[in-house]
């Protein structure tokens, strides 16, 4: 799945944003953005995959960090920019990144 269809979803957006302030374990994190503990885990592997998020264990709880830094720029013409990346913190890299077609 590209980095454009995992971040197509409002679901994992606002799973996202919450993990951007702090860790969460999964039953917090499904209550802060509303929907059940099946389809918040359903989101969280979606986002593992793609390598956004990691879990950890703390007691019986299984919480979830942001590990990368999701970044999206479009800009109109004369620029014509459209970048989607997402980089490791402190890697200012693009290898995940995603332009339009023909730009650079």
């Amino acid at each position: 799945m590209s980095l454009l269809d995992v971040l197509g979803s409002k679901s994992r957006l606002k799973i996202l944003r919450a993990l951007s302030h702090e860790p969460k374990y999964v039953t917090e994190l499904a209550e802060e953005v509303g929907m059940d503990g099946k389809t918040a885990v359903h989101h969280l592997r979606t986002l593992e995959d793609a390598g956004l998020v990691e879990p950890y264990h703390r007691g019986n709880r299984k919480y979830y960090q942001l590990v990368r830094t999701v970044t999206l720029r479009a800009a109109p013409p004369p620029e014509r920019t459209f970048i989607l990346q997402a980089t490791a913190d402190g890697d200012r890299s693009s290898d995940d990144g995603e332009q339009a077609p023909g730009e650079s």
